[in-house]
């Protein structure tokens, strides 16, 4: 894919030059509905699109038919007009023992082998739904595994599942994840280069999480990440305490990262993320896009900020989490 507009490099480009942002909510939010229920809520409640787990709840990436009911919702995500993008960070639907289990870095390679096909699968999925990137993650470094043992399995695992991205068109989205191997923007990097920077290898940023442990403000990460980024995920969040929290109870200043995202020219879902919020989903659905809308037209009257440079490492020693 080629570099990203130039906005997010030139301080004196002009607002109207800014990218109008596109506003998703989660389904990993709204696990107590109907898939077709929450699908409709969004609709009503004026989102862009959806960012869909596949879950057994949520288009089960395991259940028998899965082209056909893939092709159903296609048509019911046009007839509502939503776009989606599709995650793949359901807790249980691999191992109803190991939250997100099997893993990338599964000392198993048969279980390895079982989360890049899911991956697979998802990547199909989203090549059927017009999805414009699969979210994916490393997964936790197993117990005493070393670090560059499980970086090789990491880059090992991912290279089918890009295989299959690059066939359909779909980028890979690889989300940085407080705890996990790939836990940082330099962690993001590290795999890019591993893998020789594919085109369809792309970054997932979740805003809170760079509030959590990047030493780069959020806004920064975004204008850093901007040549990479395939998918966005927002919620508020603290220094230093992964817990994704409603706008407005943490810390982050939102018109700056929405100012800052929109100056990137960034064309995909801005996907609102608060999983442990889902039995309150359509109450916190419903006061989250009103908020990130007032945020964005604030930063449509601020100026766009001079960017750090794009040098490609914007991590430095990450500092630690509470999950």
């Amino acid at each position: 894919m080629s570099p990203l507009p130039d906005p997010a490099r030139d301080p004196g480009a002009p607002a109207s030059l800014r990218t109008p942002l596109r506003f998703g909510y989660g389904t990993n939010g709204l696990a107590d509905l109907r898939l077709d229920d929450a699908l409709a809520l969004l609709a009503d409640l004026g989102y862009d699109g959806v960012g869909l787990t596949l879950d057994h709840m949520h288009l089960d990436p395991l259940a028998p038919d899965l082209a056909a009911r893939t092709r159903h919702l296609a048509q019911r995500l046009d007839a509502l007009g939503l776009s989606v993008t599709v995650e793949t960070g359901a807790r249980y639907v691999l191992d109803p023992r190991r939250k997100h289990g099997p893993s990338l870095l599964d000392p198993d390679p048969d279980a390895r082998a079982r989360r890049a096909d899911l991956l697979i699968r998802a990547v199909q999925v989203a090549a059927d739904l017009g999805a414009h990137a699969v979210h994916c993650f490393s997964g936790i470094t197993p117990a005493s595994t070393d670090p560059d043992m499980a970086w090789d399995r990491l880059a090992e695992a991912l290279t089918p599942v890009l295989d299959s991205a690059t066939t359909a068109g779909v980028p890979l989205a690889v989300e940085p994840e407080p705890g996990h191997l790939l836990s940082t923007l330099a962690d993001f990097h590290r795999l890019r280069r591993t893998l020789g920077d594919p085109d369809h290898l792309g970054l997932t940023l979740d805003i809170g999480h760079c509030q959590c442990l990047e030493p780069l403000s959020p806004a920064d990460c975004v204008r850093t990440a901007a040549p990479w980024l395939r998918h966005v995920q927002i919620e508020d969040m603290r220094r230093g305490i992964h817990e994704h929290l409603p706008f407005g109870d943490g810390e982050i200043d939102f018109p700056a990262v929405l100012a800052a995202l929109s100056a990137t020219g960034y064309q995909g879902l801005t996907v609102v993320e608060l999983p442990r919020h889902s039995h309150a989903g359509p109450h916190f659905a419903e006061l989250s896009l009103p908020f990130l809308r007032s945020a964005e037209a604030t930063a449509a009257r601020t100026p766009i900020p001079v960017p750090v440079p794009l040098h490609g490492d914007p991590s430095a020693t990450p500092e630690g989490s509470t999950s």
